[in-house]
């Protein structure tokens, strides 16, 4: 299906979603109703505020108001829970169903029966039976000072607060739909009818408290600790802050929830080890983020706090994460367009109009956005509200791409039948196996109309909503969990791997850190790397050896390895020591591996895994060591003494061109060798660290199964241009590390495809360094669950392979495939100058990486002033002869016609995980953390 024929869009000038505001209520009906079915209040009752004039689609509510209250903490909660209402509310005002528990204090005094009984009874079924009547009365003392109607024993004050509210509270943020919130004595009380029972979550304060907020201590050294308030927005997606540092613009006062990597209780950071351990436990905490940003160490006031705050975030955090690509949509509108709303008087003036569409990154004329305003002021007043502002976010909303095709597929009809969706699974979407029975679950799982869903029928929504989910994500959805063979040798698998992995920045003077070791684990990082060097105090240290980085002990790193080594992948982390250390504090390095890692750690031989090496799925859940051993796989049974004299031959720093580090390695005494402490060298069992002896005559290794060798980037470079195949060979039944060149000093990185391409498993690259390197690195690592262990092609695992990557020739790895990719639009790409008139001027380049002859790249025009819904519709074709080694990166970059384009956001798939058909892409950051919202939406075909 071809859409370049597809109505025009108004290009640099194309316009961009909103949603409506909700009116403030009068005592009694706080919130915005979500139908225009509700009737009027019942006698003596406060009138309901204006109504919205449309049902309510699916998964969409208004924007909030902003009901008066004693603490702004008591409607804070309101913006959010628009934003992330689910999917299931009905399409006209619901009624609270007897027996249902719920209290709100935000009412007419005494009259929350009367109001609930009121109201259900007009609702009632023509010719249906009566409503049930109340299960219960206002218990004793219900009618309290402040005169507001408290918990009732069942029913619900406000009918109105509640449907508009709680629904979204419990599904999207709470992750329940039973649930009662019950704040403080005089706070806004949000509670749910939807499923009422013990189930529950009763009397939850977290997020509450997070609302009102708190002073926390923000701890930096062991003599910085400065009070500080922290409150959660009423967003409830950033944080608030105090900061006394001036000339801070207010943003810098904000951190956003989707920046957060984790939160952490008690001492487990490095400045909570070292700066706060005179503090209890239970009231510190800690909030890592995605970035480089410096990790925030905090303490409450009481553990109490605390609690809040860390099972409050990780709330917030989890349901956030697990918000459909239309809900994250949806709240990110919101968010713009509250920020526009400037004067909050829940209405959109002009101005206003072009502040929320420059938030949007967007810029239209001045006479294009007076056109689209006056077209939706149908009130003439100047000011969009209500139905005014669903029209103008119905406009902008609107996908004429999807539009298109989903009219295509449907024909004449409004819907989608079974069969017309098995065809278009099967004609556009090419889904191997594509049935009635696909066809169903897809209907089941993302149509939202129950009217469609009994039918079974697909509505535009429903389709939409497919397109954005994982089932039509541009990444095969099979290949998100482990599915290839995890039983075959570890040579037979391409492993995820960091180099210095302790460093933070560069690698002469940055930082070393326990963190860099959990965020590349937390990435599926299997193997790390440990410089061991003596210590003060008989505690061995790491850090790069005659460097000015500074240093942490090597049982701290341990701890971290021990925490996290397993929260990503089940499969066997290998740490690559390079041991510096003097006899003693290499006993204390065996100490603690034993006592840190216990059982963990593999100390022997696996029973009968003795003539070759292990698979990862043998070795779930165990810590291999890489290092210098004293004789061969079985421990030498007494002989010689309990230490040998050895040379490392991975003193990385040698090679370093740096003039310093090089002086400092060349005034090392030429007698310095190591010797290596028994007890230290019976730990390494399957990577023994060797010199590179050569291959045979034959093209065959001269090493044993269990020895490995590690090259720099250049010598692996010349060896895959003279020896290629050798190298393929070698790589089949051994495991080859390869580490940056030395001149990398700035912890740059190199292109790690080559090195796939000849085979080799352990390809180090320097995890803190964000780049192109990095980006197709992990987009190799997406593949099989993300579990750190690639399996390679049958041809790099055939020990008579002739696979030769610099020297290509016919062979069972050729399979000649055209790819073609529509690159169609984009969707709410995120701003790279957070000024607010920068609007994006977006390009795409779609890059293939995989062997010499398969390399390419194609760029689409630039589409200007548009970063919200920027359309190109622009093909390319690709010969990939390869495809079992290609890889596909999809870059968006803003254009800059005098400097270098500035990254917006990429996405790097390998082809065999790639989907044919309609997709859409959603893109990563620079540091490889998915975007909210930001996708491209594209059309793949492969053939052969």
């Amino acid at each position: 299906m071809d859409l370049s024929q597809s109505a025009s869009r108004p290009g640099s000038t194309s316009a961009s979603p909103s949603r409506g505001f909700g009116s403030t209520g009068t005592p009694g009906f706080r919130c915005l109703p979500a139908s225009r079915n509700f009737d009027p209040a019942p006698p003596g009752l406060a009138p309901p505020p204006r109504v919205w004039p449309y049902p309510v689609e699916p998964g969409f509510f208004p924007f909030s108001p902003r009901p008066s209250g004693p603490d702004p903490a008591s409607w804070a909660l309101a913006p959010l829970l628009h934003a992330w209402t689910p999917p299931l509310l009905p399409s006209r005002a619901a009624v609270p169903p007897p027996g249902a528990g719920g209290l709100c204090r935000q009412t007419v005094p005494g009259r929350a029966q009367q109001a609930t009984a009121a109201l259900r009874s007009r609702h009632a079924v023509p010719g249906g039976p009566e409503p049930e009547p109340l299960q219960g009365a206002l218990p004793a003392g219900a009618e309290s000072q402040g005169g507001g109607a408290q918990r009732t024993e069942a029913g619900t004050c406000s009918i109105l607060h509640t449907l508009h509210v709680t629904t979204s509270l419990c599904a999207a943020v709470l992750g329940r739909q039973d649930c009662t919130l019950a704040p403080g004595q005089d706070e806004h009380v949000i509670s749910s009818w939807c499923f009422p029972g013990p189930e529950g979550l009763q009397n939850d304060e977290d997020l509450q408290a997070l609302l009102k907020g708190s002073q926390l201590l923000k701890v930096k050294s062991s003599s910085w600790r400065r009070e500080r308030f922290y409150k959660l927005q009423e967003d409830c997606k950033t944080i608030w802050q105090e900061s006394r540092k001036v000339m801070r613009t207010p943003e810098t006062h904000l951190f956003s929830i989707e920046d957060i990597q984790e939160i952490r209780q008690g001492h487990r950071t490095e400045g909570m080890e070292k700066f706060a351990r005179d503090v209890p436990e239970d009231r510190c905490f800690s909030i890592i983020f995605k970035d480089q940003r410096n990790t925030l160490d905090l303490i409450a006031s009481s553990p109490d706090d605390a609690r809040h705050w860390v099972q409050g975030l990780r709330k917030i955090i989890h349901h956030s994460g697990s918000m459909d690509q239309r809900q994250k949509l949806q709240h990110w509108i919101h968010s713009c367009l509250r920020k526009a709303d400037k004067n909050k008087d829940n209405k959109m003036s002009f101005k206003e109009l072009q502040n929320f569409l420059k938030e949007l990154n967007i810029q239209v004329d001045d006479s294009y956005a007076r056109k689209i305003f006056r077209e939706c002021d149908h009130s003439k007043t100047d000011s969009l509200e209500d139905e005014e502002i669903e029209a103008f976010y119905k406009m902008l909303t609107q996908r004429e791409e999807i539009d298109r095709i989903f009219t295509e597929a449907a024909g004449s009809g409004e819907t989608l039948s079974v069969d017309q969706l098995v065809a278009f699974l099967q004609q556009e979407q090419r889904e191997e196996g594509a049935g009635p029975a696909l066809a169903l679950s897809l209907i089941e799982r993302y149509e939202p109309s129950e009217t469609a869903k009994a039918q079974r029928q697909m509505t535009k929504d429903g389709f939409l909503m497919y397109l954005l989910s994982a089932d039509g994500s541009a990444f095969s959805l099979a290949h998100r969990r482990v599915y290839q063979d995890m039983g075959q040798p570890l040579s037979h698998y391409l492993v995820s791997s960091s180099h210095n992995t302790y460093l933070l920045e560069d690698q002469l003077t940055g930082p070393s850190s326990t963190e860099a070791y959990i965020r590349a684990l937390c990435k599926g990082c299997r193997c790390l790397e440990l410089d061991c060097w003596d210590g003060p105090n008989q505690e061995p240290v790491i850090y790069h050896g005659y460097t000015f980085t500074s240093k942490i002990l090597f049982c701290d790193v341990l701890r971290a390895i021990r925490d996290y080594a397993f929260k990503a992948s089940p499969y066997p982390v290998i740490l690559s020591l390079e041991n510096h250390c003097s006899l003693e504090q290499q006993r204390v390095m065996a100490r603690h591996l034993r006592a840190i890692l216990g059982t963990m750690l593999l100390d022997r031989p696996l029973d009968g895994v003795t003539a070759s090496l292990p698979s990862p799925e043998q070795l779930k859940g165990k810590i291999l060591l890489k290092g210098k051993k004293l004789g061969g796989l079985l421990p030498p049974g007494g002989e010689g003494g309990p230490e040998a004299t050895v040379v490392s031959d991975e003193d990385e720093a040698a090679e370093m061109e740096d003039e310093a580090v090089r002086s400092r390695v060349q005034n090392k005494s030429r007698q310095d060798t190591l010797r290596l402490v028994k007890e230290l060298s019976d730990m390494v069992i399957y990577c023994k660290s060797v010199h590179f002896g050569g291959f045979s005559s034959s093209g065959t290794s001269r090493q044993a199964f269990y020895e490995m060798a590690s090259f720099s980037e250049n010598r692996a470079l010349r060896m895959l241009l003279e020896l290629g195949n050798s190298l393929v060979r070698h790589n089949v039944g051994h495991l080859t590390r390869i580490y940056p060149a030395g001149w990398r000093t700035d912890s740059s990185n190199y292109s790690p495809v080559e090195m796939w391409n000849g085979g080799c498993q352990i390809v180090a690259l320097n995890f803190q360094t964000p780049g192109p390197e990095m980006d197709v690195y992990q987009g190799r690592f997406r593949d099989n669950g993300a579990c750190g262990y690639v399996l390679k092609p049958a041809f790099l695992r055939d020990p008579n392979s002739t696979f030769n990557p610099r020297a290509l020739a016919q062979g069972p790895w050729w399979a000649r495939k055209r790819l073609n990719v529509r690159v169609i639009s984009g969707q709410q790409l995120p701003k790279v100058n957070k000024n607010k008139n920068s609007i994006v001027d977006p390009t795409v380049t779609v890059e293939i990486h995989g062997v010499a002859r398969d390399v390419a790249s194609r760029q689409t025009a630039v589409v200007t002033n548009n970063g919200f819904n920027p359309w190109w519709d622009t093909g390319f074709e690709f010969e990939v002869v390869v495809p079992q080694l290609a890889l596909v990166r999809f870059l968006v970059e803003d254009y800059d016609s005098s400097s270098k384009n500035d990254f917006i956001g990429q996405s790097t798939i390998p082809l065999k995980s790639l989907k044919q058909g309609y997709r859409h892409i959603h893109l990563l950051s620079k540091n490889g953390d998915q975007h909210p919202s930001a996708t491209l939406f594209v059309k793949v075909s492969l053939q052969d």
